[in-house]
């Protein structure tokens, strides 16, 4: 095994090695999802050496200098004021949905009028318009990180893979006989999963083409599908109040996880694939242990529907959106309330993190969108002008731009 050279990433925190072994190049990660500001780098530098044998004592130097630059891009500070950039008057119909690239240059945005549109995030300029599906298109991704192919899920019961480079349709994906409202690529950008209406989720080869196999077990439709951060396994969430576990080589059902009393609304991994979080129309977010599919915690305390749950890119902190016009942040590891996000009018449909941790974004049908400090609660601005309910919004990788997408057929970019 021979070192070629090291890659950062910054969020969350870490350094990919890149080595070759037998003629072949390959990468391997380095996560520092501990990793603060105060930090002792001379003990993770130690540590890293301890565990692992490409990191030599003449690399020591090397890896020490990453880690300051990791600590450095930690430290730059949050308060940063987002105005309105553009607004695009980006379709006919009512939006579905939003996404970025990686580096953020480029979004998509999909719609009631049976397109999606890939625009360029500085100019707001229109780049492709991506055109044949015969009905709404409602899930929409990117093959995040490497960003050349984009996937469209829609009421046509179809799934397309498109190039995001040329517009051009590489796959109709057919096979569902109903809707398909949920996509997603694994890590590797070798496989894409759909969700459908028909109770199945399927996964498909995007080299070939071909569908490499099926995944049946669900009595009621599915509406989330995601992959694990290492692409080995992935989750379904039905309507018939469970998730699924799946194997992604054979398509075997792992667990079937139990205890929602009510309709799925989103499931998620966190980063280190340790914990899978719920939210549920029962009104609870419940985490689970995906190694034996057991259910770890309840989290209790929204009045109505839970729409949307999300972890911060390190998984140790948990967000939850509700129907009932609040937000909650949780600790993953303790379940510990950390601060109610108080001060939409009416549902919220989406929250993330912005990818430092530091600041989380709602979308709420008041047709605003609202940014908060996790840690106090405290909402530190508002993002207003939509004219209608909005259900999508999205932070760019460095998180200094922000999309939201609207039911007034609009999606605006604050920056």
């Amino acid at each position: 095994m021979k070192l070629k050279r090291f890659l950062l990433r910054y969020y969350p925190p870490g350094i990919i090695l890149e080595y070759e072994q037998g003629g072949i190049l390959k990468t391997k990660s380095i996560d520092l999802l501990d990793l603060k500001p105060e930090t002792d780098v001379d003990a993770v530098v130690d540590e890293i050496a301890r565990k692992e044998p490409l990191i030599t004592s003449s690399k020591l130097e090397q890896v020490r200098k990453l880690i300051t630059r990791l600590q450095d891009k930690l430290l730059q500070t949050e308060d940063h004021q987002f105005y309105l950039f553009k607004v695009l008057r980006a379709h006919i119909l009512p939006l579905t949905n939003v996404a970025f690239n990686k580096s953020g240059s480029n979004f998509i945005t999909g719609s009631y009028d049976r397109t999606c549109k890939v625009w360029e995030t500085s100019s707001g300029q229109e780049l492709f318009t991506l055109e044949g599906h015969k009905n709404v298109v409602y899930a929409i991704a990117y093959n995040n990180p490497y960003g050349d192919k984009i996937a469209t899920g829609s009421f046509d019961k179809t799934c397309k893979l498109w190039s995001s480079e040329t517009g051009k349709c590489f796959f109709t994906f057919r096979g569902h006989t109903a809707e398909v409202v949920s996509v997603a690529f694994n890590p590797q950008s070798t496989y894409l999963a759909t969700a459908s209406m028909d109770k199945t989720a399927k996964i498909w080869d995007i080299e070939t083409g071909a569908e490499r196999c099926a995944l049946l077990g669900h009595s009621e439709e599915i509406i989330t599908v995601t992959f694990n951060t290492t692409g080995t396994q992935l989750i379904t969430g039905s309507f018939d109040h469970t998730i699924s576990i799946w194997d992604v080589h054979s398509g075997k059902r792992i667990h079937t996880l139990i205890g929602h009393r009510a309709e799925i609304s989103s499931a998620q991994f966190n980063w280190d694939c340790s914990l899978i979080a719920s939210g549920s129309m029962d009104k609870t977010v419940k985490i689970w242990d995906p190694a034996n599919g057991q259910c770890i915690g309840t989290l209790s305390g929204h009045e109505d529907e839970v729409l949307d749950v999300a972890f911060d890119f390190s998984g140790q902190y948990l967000l939850s959106a509700s129907a009932d016009g609040t937000a909650r942040v949780y600790n993953a590891t303790t379940h510990q309330l950390i601060s109610k996000l108080e001060g939409h009018e009416s549902e919220i449909s989406k929250i993330c993190f912005n990818p430092q941790g530091t600041r989380v974004l709602t979308a709420s049908s008041d047709k605003s969108a609202r940014i908060w400090d996790p840690e106090t609660g405290q909402c530190r601005q508002i993002l207003e002008g939509h004219t209608e309910e909005i259900f999508s919004c999205a932070f760019n990788y460095e998180g200094n731009t922000i999309i939201t997408g609207s039911k007034d057929n609009t999606c605006r970019v604050w920056r």
